[in-house]
């Protein structure tokens, strides 16, 4: 029996969104936050937010991100900006947009407010950093 091709293609964005993530974790981003922005938005399924403590640990993780998404599913993120500057990097993956700020960005350009009636998707749990505490929220 086959799924729905909509139901289908949902079930992959959250999968995809979730590897990314996962990704992004492996590279140690934290505060990583998954939005199902169905319903909200016709550009994107989801969109996975997550944070580095520098430019350098930026690029690494979209670096990562493009790289897992390339072996585990044949997957070419469509474009990708910021990434000269690394200050917030954007990866588009059509269904999935994944967002990697360095700190003080995310909290500047506030997408997890801005976005905040859109449900949140289960994220990788990553570990606390001393006298850290989120403002995303």
């Amino acid at each position: 029996m086959r799924l729905d091709p909509v139901l289908e293609a949902v079930i992959q964005s959250e999968v995809l969104a979730r590897a990314l993530a996962e990704a992004a974790a492996e590279k140690k981003a934290f505060d990583i936050t998954i939005l199902d922005l169905r319903g909200l938005v016709a550009y994107t399924d989801v969109f996975v937010i997550c944070s580095a403590r520098n430019r350098r640990q930026v690029q690494a993780i979209a670096d990562e991100v493009r790289k897992v998404a390339k072996e585990k599913y044949s997957l070419y993120a469509k474009g990708a900006e910021g990434l000269e500057a690394a200050r917030w990097v954007l990866v588009d993956f059509g269904a999935v947009v994944v967002h990697v700020f360095d700190e003080p960005m995310r909290g500047f350009y506030n997408l997890d407010g801005l976005w905040g009636d859109a449900p949140r998707l289960p994220a990788p749990e990553t570990p606390a950093v001393e006298g850290e505490t989120s403002i995303y929220l």
